[in-house]
């Protein structure tokens, strides 16, 4: 059984993606219906950041992986491209966010920690419905 080695490469950027996925969204609702000051919370709020980190790095890896074998990156019109755009909004939203609960996180008000975590789930929601788009309209 040969395996092909493209198919490899992407199915290994998509595992990687997927457990991203599964970390910003996850650690978000765990977070907004937990209670808990700030400390307690420390844990999820560094897993969001570890995988909107993951997101940004396998999303890149298509990227690479389609560039390796084509030599050049994939073609997106239209829906796709928004939906990418879309996705690295996200992105770059939810690990700065997520990087500045670690950080400040222990001065805000109650109010405001639950609504960095509504954002942060929010980011990841969005993120997900995008990525149906960009797989179905690339």
């Amino acid at each position: 059984m040969a395996v092909d080695l493209q198919n490899l490469a992407y199915a290994l950027v998509q595992l990687v993606h997927n457990f991203g996925a599964v970390a910003v969204t996850g650690s978000a609702a765990a977070a907004w219906w937990a209670d808990g000051p700030p400390p307690a919370l420390r844990g999820l709020a560094w897993l969001a950041l570890a995988g909107w980190a993951l997101q940004a790095a396998s999303g890149a890896g298509f990227g690479v992986v389609s560039y390796a074998w084509y030599g050049r990156f994939p073609e997106l019109h239209g829906i796709a491209v928004a939906a990418l755009v879309v996705k690295m909004v996200c992105t770059v939203s939810g690990f700065l966010l997520a990087a500045a609960y670690l950080r400040f996180a222990h001065g805000w008000q109650e109010r405001r920690r639950r609504g960095a975590w509504r954002a942060l789930f929010a980011l990841a929601a969005t993120a997900l419905s995008a990525a149906a788009f960009l797989r179905w309209f690339a």
